[in-house]
């Protein structure tokens, strides 16, 4: 099992379910699934969630152990870590490889080697992934060790607590600017996404721009996360990513020009402020 302690710091009394949901963000499923295999302390005392808690109490609550998927596989592809604790593991994803297993590609994906690493290191868990990437795109991918990691995780996202920024490659000049335009599917396509008015609202800022000859660098931050929204965006205005063929990129790279290169967030159960970085991926050399 693993767990966390939080104390109890204001005055008034409550029921230990309470604080739980409320203060520690644990779910109402979740709560079930502690009180049938984990276990909750009050100062160090077995207690039940109709304990009344009170100010300077410290909870330790701990969780049943995880079990992955049955099906999912464990690979032995090498990971570049860039940040790892007890509840976080960060890792440098290369491009040509999925985030998830699919149809496509069962089981040699970046969640099969993070499965693997997690069996190296003797930890017992499923996989939880924070961010996932287009196959092609490079770069930061968070992943929760833990399902109330993720959960918190969700949370911060929501609130606006997560943010990323993309290192992208186009042809041509362009400026820094905001691309507020809705996203939706492209007809007959079942990957294919296109601006269109029906679609959902989507914003791209393209908070940097860098010129290296016939090509310009953006260091980009998404406002919303649709499918493709980068990609979709750029096309938009003009600039498709280098080597995007779907989205009519000049073909100078063997994939996507897109990387996910930062993130920024207050970790969720620690509280420490976090900057995560990926380097700039070798391929894009040819222009950086």
């Amino acid at each position: 099992m693993y767990g966390f302690t939080l104390r109890r710091v204001a005055e008034t009394t409550v029921p230990l379910r309470d604080f739980l949901m409320t203060d520690c963000g644990i779910s109402r499923k979740m709560l079930t699934q502690i009180k049938q295999g984990g276990l909750i302390l009050v100062d160090g005392k077995p207690r039940t969630v109709r304990y009344d808690i009170r100010a300077g109490e410290a909870v330790t609550v701990h969780f049943p152990v995880e079990q992955p998927a049955e099906t999912m596989v464990r690979s032995k592809r090498p990971l570049t870590i860039l940040f790892e604790d007890d509840y976080l593991l960060a890792v440098d994803k290369p491009a040509g490889i999925a985030t998830i297993p699919s149809r496509l590609h069962p089981d040699d994906t970046l969640a099969n080697a993070v499965l693997g690493y997690y069996e190296q290191i003797g930890l017992q868990s499923a996989i939880h992934v924070i961010n996932r990437l287009d196959r092609d795109t490079s770069g930061v991918v968070l992943f929760a060790k833990y399902a109330y990691v993720h959960h918190r995780f969700s949370e911060l996202q929501q609130t606006g607590g997560l943010s990323r920024t993309y290192l992208a490659l186009v042809e041509g000049p362009l400026e820094p600017q905001t691309i507020d335009a809705p996203i939706g599917r492209a007809p007959d396509s079942i990957m294919e996404r296109i601006v269109t008015a029906d679609g959902q609202h989507a914003v791209t800022h393209i908070l940097e721009a860098e010129a290296h000859g016939a090509y310009t660098a953006l260091s980009i931050a998404l406002e919303t996360g649709r499918t493709h929204q980068i990609r979709v965006h750029l096309r938009h205005i003009g600039h498709p990513l280098l080597g995007d063929t779907m989205y009519g990129g000049k073909t100078v790279l063997d994939r996507h020009a897109l990387h996910s290169a930062s993130a920024a967030f207050h970790h969720p159960l620690t509280g420490e402020e976090l900057f995560i970085q990926a380097p700039d991926p070798a391929d894009f050399q040819f222009i950086l």
